[in-house]
């Protein structure tokens, strides 16, 4: 949003948000319509984003061999496990994430607005799923023909979990480096891993 970093961007959106949902008089059957309308619009937008994105994937056909290690997941006691994929499978296996993610939020929000009667959260979350979608790294590569290199080379730095962020640790990071691919095949990783 404007040179803003997405994490910025996203506290004056919900800072902008907050101040709208105050001033609707959401007890209005009238204005929880639109309100609702809205919501339902900009997550089929989002979805529509994503399946196009799926779409210039699968048109593309980019059958070149992607190798990386994946980092230990100390929550399940897995060691580092070596993938080998092609761009196109990693590409989607990117965006079904990022799809499979809309669903949940459209079931959270429809538990919180429809079972727990919450209505705010409808316009808080409104745009959010969008704004998340146009500044997804695939969505980048893909429909802007923005190049996979720097932070959009793949396979994608994943961001510091709740833990992580809390504690002031940074993610453990993918590795592509040929001694360690190498290295995790070798191990006692349990061989390669296909995705």
């Amino acid at each position: 949003m404007f040179g803003m970093s997405p994490a910025v961007s996203n506290i004056v959106i919900m800072l902008a948000m907050m101040q709208v949902s105050r001033r609707l008089d959401l007890e209005n059957p009238d204005i929880l319509f639109y309100v609702r309308v809205i919501y339902i619009t900009l997550q089929a937008l989002t979805l529509g984003v994503y399946l196009f994105t799926k779409m210039k994937i699968n048109a593309k056909n980019d059958l070149t061999t992607l190798k990386y290690v994946e980092p230990a997941n100390p929550m399940s006691g897995q060691g580092e496990t070596p993938v080998i994929t092609t761009v196109k499978e990693y590409d989607l296996k990117q965006v079904d994430t990022q799809i499979k993610s809309v669903f949940q939020s459209l079931a959270m929000m429809g538990f919180m607005h429809l079972y727990m009667k919450y209505t705010n959260p409808l316009v808080m979350q409104s745009i959010s799923g969008l704004k998340g979608a146009l500044e997804a790294n695939i969505v980048k590569i893909h429909l802007f023909g923005t190049p996979a290199t720097g932070d959009l080379k793949r396979p994608f730095k994943s961001a510091p979990g709740l833990l992580q962020a809390l504690s002031g640790a940074t993610a453990g990071d993918v590795k592509t480096d040929k001694h360690s691919v190498e290295s995790a095949e070798i191990s006692g990783a349990g061989g390669i891993k296909e995705d």
